[in-house]
């Protein structure tokens, strides 16, 4: 059996995750799109943890894109620069301010997205799955990039962006928008680095159970 080919029927055998998650908003603490931007932005090599602690202020201080855009650099800087790679951050996000100037104007589309400094294709994903936009592609953070291969849908690689080229050939486009972030949360909470099986809602499809545990 080729454990990696198109034939096999994913959507029903992930079908368990994606009723557990579908829907289950993003653990980034955002309250609209202006604030998901910004802390897509923030998160990137970063812990939502860390950027949920910080952004209250931030936001209280600079509700709106409008209010960032008559900013300098220097002024952002005391409210974000406990977050990894902050200075580069701060630019970017003052430059997105500056040319989009208005929460309305944020974009919804990947190719606009992309184009803006700070968002790859990983956060634009992101944004369309949490704005309730057509999927345009598949998340693939950190936990995808690391579950997806051991439940055997792909083969293991450390680039995310491959990653989710090679989920978006096998994976209908029907899921594009849950299940990226439906494996994430199986990641975050059971397919942890030491990953807890007994509790997983997989074992019955996954690669990884199969050749690890039960032969073992």
């Amino acid at each position: 059996m080729d454990l990696f080919g198109e034939s096999l029927d994913w959507e029903t055998k992930l079908k368990p995750i994606l009723k557990k998650y579908k829907g289950k908003k993003h653990p980034l603490d955002y309250q609209n799109t202006y604030q998901l931007l910004i802390m897509v932005i923030l998160s990137a090599q970063d812990s939502d943890a860390n950027i949920n602690a910080i952004s209250p202020l931030l936001f209280e201080k600079y509700p709106t894109l409008n209010s960032l855009s008559k900013i300098d650099f220097e002024d952002l800087i005391p409210y974000i620069s406990k977050v990894r790679n902050h200075a580069t951050k701060a630019k970017w996000i003052i430059e997105i301010a500056k040319t989009i100037k208005h929460d309305k104007n944020i974009p919804v589309k990947m190719s606009e997205l992309t184009a803006l400094k700070g968002i790859g294709r990983k956060s634009a994903n992101v944004i369309l799955r949490e704005t309730h936009k057509p999927a345009e592609g598949i998340i693939a953070d950190l936990h995808v990039i690391r579950v997806a291969p051991r439940i055997g849908i792909i083969k293991e690689s450390k680039d995310g962006n491959k990653v989710e080229k090679d989920l978006m050939q096998v994976l209908p486009k029907s899921i594009w928008s849950e299940i990226g972030m439906a494996i994430s949360f199986l990641g975050r909470e059971t397919c942890r680095p030491k990953p807890k099986c007994p509790e997983c809602l997989l074992t019955d499809i996954c690669l990884y159970y199969k050749t690890e545990i039960l032969s073992n």
